[in-house]
């Protein structure tokens, strides 16, 4: 069992990440800040996750208290040398998904945790392959599932998931936003916690 000597906050708006850190860490604070999520044209991939993960703590940076811990994370999905983000509307979501059917892809997720003393950058990464999509699937999902807040347009625990996945090949909880059982096993090393 993981027992942490700080009070941990988590810098997330994600119902999907609240509810998985809430899994093992039952009892946390949620900090929320606008931060810009560019990045050099020159990252790839893990990179690019690990740079807005930093950089999402780095907002707080000046206002950690030294009993505090502060998690940040960063999800992409990455097919074709490029970032798949969250879609803007509709038509955009349509264009990612048709983009996956029948493609395998990549979704990284960068983590930093930040201490005042301390700071901890990492990511997962983890393939996901989708099957063919009927573009009536792709519809009825992004007309009742509404997947804007989702990178690359869907949620692996949605329908989507259920009827488009065929396998992964990594974390399943990285796919959802928040590598869980990585994140444990970093915990556990940063906070020197014997399990």
């Amino acid at each position: 069992m993981l027992d942490i000597k700080y009070r941990v906050v988590l810098a997330s708006k994600s119902p999907r990440r609240q509810a998985l850190l809430k899994e093992i860490i039952p009892d946390f604070d949620i900090a929320l800040r606008d931060i810009d999520e560019a990045y050099p044209a020159t990252l790839k991939g893990a990179q690019i996750v690990e740079h807005i993960a930093r950089a999402k703590a780095d907002a707080f940076v000046n206002e950690l208290a030294d009993d505090q811990l502060l998690i940040t994370a960063d999800t992409i999905v990455w097919i074709d040398n490029q970032v798949l983000g969250k879609p803007k509307d509709s038509t955009d979501a349509i264009r990612m998904l048709n983009m996956l059917s029948g493609n395998m892809h990549t979704v990284y997720t960068g983590v930093c945790l930040l201490t005042t003393t301390r700071r901890r950058l990492f990511s997962t990464s983890t393939d996901v392959y989708f099957s063919k999509l009927s573009e009536p699937d792709i519809r009825y999902y992004v007309d009742n599932f509404r997947p804007f807040d989702k990178a690359g347009a869907y949620g692996i625990q949605e329908w989507i998931g259920y009827i488009g996945v065929e396998r992964i090949n990594g974390s399943y909880f990285n796919v959802m936003g928040l590598p869980v059982q990585k994140l444990y096993d970093e915990l556990c090393q940063f906070c020197s916690v014997n399990r």
